[in-house]
């Protein structure tokens, strides 16, 4: 990756608010799951057996599947957000372990309200939060031309 070819600024706004759109769905998934199939015990509800692997795999569907297919997720895609690979290969689309390595390290970016989250997009070369970082993806703005990754220069 050479120097100059690639161009991010922070969306901040942008990235909060089509986070909060993806957890939002995801936490009144898991509500609404919790609601009417978790069993109280005494510490509060619990899911077990295949509601508890639904919930893994609707996060999966949902978060991995929809950046596969249409490169962000809806929040992103309602903000104009794309999620590209700035790995060394001859496409900027995500693979799968990508993808999976970038939302699994969002509960460490949401930690303290998204704090670390926040304090990494602002401060780091390509505005990448920890999962980027680790997946080698960059998130752009699609509407500004201001923001890319030229791969072949």
């Amino acid at each position: 990756m050479e120097q100059g070819k690639i161009v991010t600024k922070p969306n901040l706004k942008k990235r909060i608010f089509a986070g909060l759109i993806d957890y939002v769905l995801m936490f009144s998934m898991l509500y609404i799951m919790f609601a009417y199939f978790g069993e109280r015990t005494p510490k509060g509800y619990e899911l077990k057996g295949f509601p508890a692997l639904a919930t893994t795999l609707i996060w999966g569907l949902y978060m991995i599947g929809f950046e596969l297919k249409f490169g962000g997720t809806l929040g992103n895609l309602m903000f104009d957000l794309q999620v590209i690979s700035i790995r060394d290969t001859n496409s900027t689309s995500l693979s799968f372990g990508q993808s999976f390595k970038r939302h699994l390290l969002d509960i460490i970016d949401l930690c303290f309200f998204g704090l670390i989250g926040i304090v990494l997009i602002k401060n780091t070369k390509y505005n990448q939060r920890l999962g980027d970082l680790w997946a080698k993806t960059i998130v752009i703005d699609s509407t500004d031309n201001r923001q890319f990754y030229k791969r072949f220069v």
